[in-house]
């Protein structure tokens, strides 16, 4: 071993390297205040790695990078664990940079003769904000590709070049693959070789000056074997541990419903840019985008400047505390708005909706060559909700909101379908007090009807005890995939209730008083006959005004397939996702 060690040596001088790398004195001893730099240069390595691992299996292709990400998460052994430690990793860098940089300003290490050292620190910060922000969008995600749209926008608003710049980057006028491909360029190539060939410079830098020491103390010096690189081994550790934790703790990276230019989404920036996100609706976007950034940029390179007046080092050490108190409160305003926002919320619902959704279809059917998001827009529960929503909504509500969790401005005004055709459902509808409430005809014309008048609120109490097998029958009409059908002996027993044989319901309160159910055209309010059936749903949302329905009696419920409002195949999408689940 001696002998390869100095065949080694010899071609390579490594004695000395590892002399030089180990063997700096640190002046007062090794300190825990040291460690920032090492964490750094720790997490970047880390990142290297990882970065590396998740290179090979991605495609960067709008058809294709979702996909890949989700064969990582869902099909590699350890893929979620993976892509997790490089997505909490990146965020503990940008805490790790600000320490660091407070670490140094606070203790003077920017001043002359380290100029230039402190400056390529910025840089570096600089890059590290790129990369963020260029690996926001690789996923492919809602979330990235909306909170990037909202970053490149910003870049239009300066003066004269900005529109071009924005051009370049996104690498057209709309949001695609070359956006995709350049970001990623960016993120893999030029800013990780830029921020090595920073690192390389700032090491260099640090090593030329020595580590700068606010205030002697009473304390030998040391070398940086092997107190320092301890301490340094340590706080490395605790990183890893504290990324692995989270990495843990969260099932790895999320990863939303695939990019869709033509649906919405609540657009936000990562935690440590919400504090811009936040500023940008106090302030013009001419400012938020140029004006302040280009102001901070000119003061972090002056700051060594100013530092030669006898208050300068005071001053940048308060503006440094100030800056950073007034972006934590931003960020802090920024969650307090959205949490008291039940939009922002809903939307924040329905994402985890549609990105559970499409991964479960997934699992189950693969991806066909037109990419996961074809999944989300083929699939008819996801088809069902969002028709409800933007045609029924308005009157009616589905769990008091508008299908897929979003509150609505306008009154309800006709019955909540949640549960629509089951025991439960109906068994409500027949009790008086729930019949005139909001949640079913409180809203309507019908509230003050026949229906209320001769029969709901003239029921004594032993009629009561026979609305809820009343309630069994018609859902057993309804034929729903989540309840259990009757036997016929049950079902003959409960249709002579429903015919009052045994006269057990007073003159004129009797369901067949009114009511048909067998399909002999009869009665003066709606048929009966495969109540809440899909059948029979889609032939009222077609045309509530037919003689089996309301006929004229209608109140305010548009004929939509009768009118045109709807396509045969959205009606059917519509009456399948109100009948598919049991109301939750």
């Amino acid at each position: 071993m001696k002998r390869l060690v100095n065949w080694l040596d010899d071609r390579s001088g490594i004695r000395g390297l590892v002399k030089e790398a180990l063997y700096e004195k640190v002046p007062g001893g090794a300190r825990w205040r040291y460690v920032w730099g090492s964490c750094l240069t720790f997490v970047f390595f880390v990142q290297i790695v990882t970065g590396t691992l998740l290179w090979m299996f991605y495609s960067p292709s709008t058809q294709t990078a979702w996909e890949s990400v989700y064969f990582l998460e869902h099909q590699v052994e350890g893929g979620w664990f993976l892509r997790g430690v490089h997505h909490y990793m990146a965020q503990a860098m940008i805490v790790l940079l600000v320490l660091h940089l407070m670490q140094v300003v606070i203790d003077g290490a920017y001043k002359a003769p380290r100029e230039l050292n402190f400056w390529f620190g910025i840089l570096m910060m600089g890059v590290t904000l790129a990369l963020s922000l260029t690996g926001y969008l690789l996923p492919w995600d809602q979330k990235g590709y909306w909170a990037t749209a909202v970053a490149t926008n910003l870049m239009a608003e300066v003066p004269i070049i900005g529109p071009a710049i924005q051009k370049i980057v996104v690498g057209g006028v709309e949001y695609g693959h070359h956006t995709l491909t350049r970001f990623f360029a960016f993120h893999a190539g030029v800013l990780p070789a830029t921020l090595v060939g920073l690192v390389v410079a700032h090491i260099y830098l640090f090593r030329k000056h020595g580590i700068h020491v606010k205030e002697r103390r009473p304390r030998r010096d040391c070398y940086f074997w092997p107190e320092q690189i301890l301490k340094d081994a340590v706080a490395c550790l605790a990183v890893l541990l504290a990324v692995v934790t989270l990495t843990i703790y969260f099932d790895g990276a999320p990863l939303g419903p695939p990019a869709d230019p033509s649906s919405e989404f609540p657009a936000r920036p990562e935690w440590y840019f919400l504090f811009l996100f936040q500023l940008l609706k106090y302030v013009p976007a001419f400012w938020g985008a140029v004006i302040i950034p280009v102001f901070l940029v000119t003061w972090m390179f002056l700051q060594p400047f100013i530092a030669k007046k006898q208050w300068g080092h005071k001053f940048n050490v308060g503006f440094w505390w100030t800056l950073i108190a007034g972006a934590v409160m931003l960020t802090f305003l920024a969650v307090s708005e959205d949490r008291a926002n039940p939009k922002h919320a809903a939307a924040l619902k329905e994402a985890d909706w549609q990105a559970n959704r499409v991964i479960d279809i997934a699992n189950k059917e693969g991806i066909p060559p037109t990419g996961a998001v074809s999944l989300l827009r083929k699939d008819p529960e996801n088809l069902g909700r969002r028709l409800f929503s933007t045609h029924c909504s308005s009157c009616h509500r589905y769990n008091g909101h508008d299908g897929r969790g979003f509150p609505v401005s306008e009154k309800q005004s006709a019955a909540d379908l949640a549960g629509f055709g089951s025991v439960t459902w109906i068994a409500r509808l027949l009790d008086h007090d729930q019949y005139v409430s909001e949640k079913y005809f409180g809203g309507t014309k019908f509230k003050d009807g026949t229906m209320v008048k001769k029969a709901l609120a003239k029921y004594d109490d032993e009629e009561k005890k026979l609305l809820p097998e009343i309630a069994k029958l018609l859902a057993n009409e309804a034929k729903l995939p989540y309840e259990s059908p009757l036997e016929e002996d049950k079902r003959e027993e409960l249709l002579s209730l429903f015919y009052n044989d045994d006269g057990l319901f007073e003159d004129g309160r009797a369901c067949i008083d009114c009511h048909d159910i067998d399909s002999e055209d009869e009665g003066s309010a709606p048929d009966l006959t495969g109540y809440g059936s899909r059948d029979w749903l889609i032939a009222f949302i077609e045309n509530p005004e037919d003689k089996r329905f309301y006929g004229k009696k209608n109140d305010r419920m548009p004929c939509y397939g009768r009118d045109g409002k709807l396509k045969p195949d959205e009606i059917e999408l519509i009456a399948d996702w109100i009948r598919a689940q049991p109301g939750q």
